[in-house]
């Protein structure tokens, strides 16, 4: 979850101008932004983004499974773990709209993979004013994307939500919320951050800050922006080629054992940056053996990457086991001696 996203294929931004651009999708998949649409429909896309937040907020998970599609409301489970995680972000405050934009899916079948291109493209690519949405298996229909600015005592929190259109209803089909900040730090402070270590030579701590910075520059994972495009333009061969990625495994050696590394990612903990290590472990069971090992595996990381000191208040290892559980543990910095 918190790898960077894939990115979107940029390549049809930047190739393709403006007329090109027009004549490719008007034939399946439109969108408009909400300086494009008439007050009537953008009023009542608004109104339904705003009157979902509200029962988010109010942690109301009966009157939102009421007011989302089937197939959301068959299997709701992840909607109410994902506000019930932020439910103290969400509560007695006012969400601002920020974005609104209307998609549309032409067809009979499901679109295996629909791009919707909105806004203002250059002969460059993206602009200020555009996004680029991509969204897998997608039926025809009218959707919204609803993105919402809510303020908290941590920092300012991303709202998403997306809607599909029943008649002149507005149903709830999906919803995302994620911390624009991180231990009190935005998208921008972390590429500075990740620029100043990659000067200092330090390039395990600049990959680390810039899979941070693309965390939080986007609401949801398959919306490109400009600045989304900017970002993974530098963050092209950046990773160092001994860290996992892509379902390959890395190998840290503990003598006599070696673990199986399967991911290494920051993430906010608290107040602090943490870094996160997940590596196979045949079983956990036993706690106590566990906890030796991800005491263990978290020292011979630091080790391994000394550097990471300076840039993590700590580390958390997960040992995962051949069915997915996991089981944790949180060493500070100045205890990974």
């Amino acid at each position: 979850m918190n790898q960077p996203s894939p990115r979107l294929d940029r390549a049809l931004g930047i190739l393709l101008s403006a007329l090109a651009f027009s004549s490719l999708i008007t034939h399946a998949q439109s969108c408009k932004t909400s300086s494009e649409l008439d007050d009537a429909p953008r009023a009542a896309i608004t109104a339904a983004g705003q009157r979902y937040f509200g029962r988010a907020a109010k942690a109301d998970f009966a009157s939102l499974r009421q007011s989302a599609t089937s197939s959301l409301a068959s299997d709701f489970s992840g909607i109410e773990t994902t506000v019930k995680d932020h439910q103290q972000d969400l509560a007695g405050v006012q969400a601002t709209v920020k974005s609104v934009f209307l998609l549309e899916a032409e067809g009979a079948a499901p679109i295996p993979r629909a791009e919707f291109y909105c806004g203002v493209f250059g002969k460059n690519g993206q602009t200020s004013d555009s996004a680029i949405f991509a969204l897998d298996n997608l039926a025809p229909g009218k959707y919204a994307v609803v993105l919402l600015d809510v303020p908290s005592p941590k920092g300012r929190i991303m709202f998403s939500e997306i809607l599909q259109q029943a008649g002149t209803d507005w149903k709830l089909g999906g919803l995302y919320i994620k911390a624009a900040q991180v231990a009190g730090h935005d998208s921008d402070w972390f590429v500075a951050r990740a620029r100043e270590y990659k000067t200092k030579g330090q390039l395990y701590n600049a990959w680390f800050y810039y899979v941070e910075a693309s965390n939080l520059i986007s609401p949801v994972p398959f919306m490109a922006t400009a600045a989304t495009d900017k970002l993974s333009d530098e963050l092209q061969n950046r990773r160092p080629a001994d860290l996992p990625a892509d379902g390959k495994t890395a190998d840290l050696a503990v003598p006599p054992a070696i673990y199986k590394l399967n991911a290494i990612f920051p993430a906010g903990v608290a107040n602090d940056l943490d870094l996160i290590v997940k590596y196979q472990a045949a079983d956990i069971s036993n706690t106590n053996l566990a906890y030796q090992n991800n005491v263990a595996v978290i020292k011979a990381l630091v080790a391994k990457y000394p550097e990471v000191r300076d840039a993590f208040a700590g580390v958390v290892a997960r040992a995962v086991d051949p069915s997915g559980r996991d089981y944790g543990t949180l060493l500070a910095m100045k205890d990974a001696k």
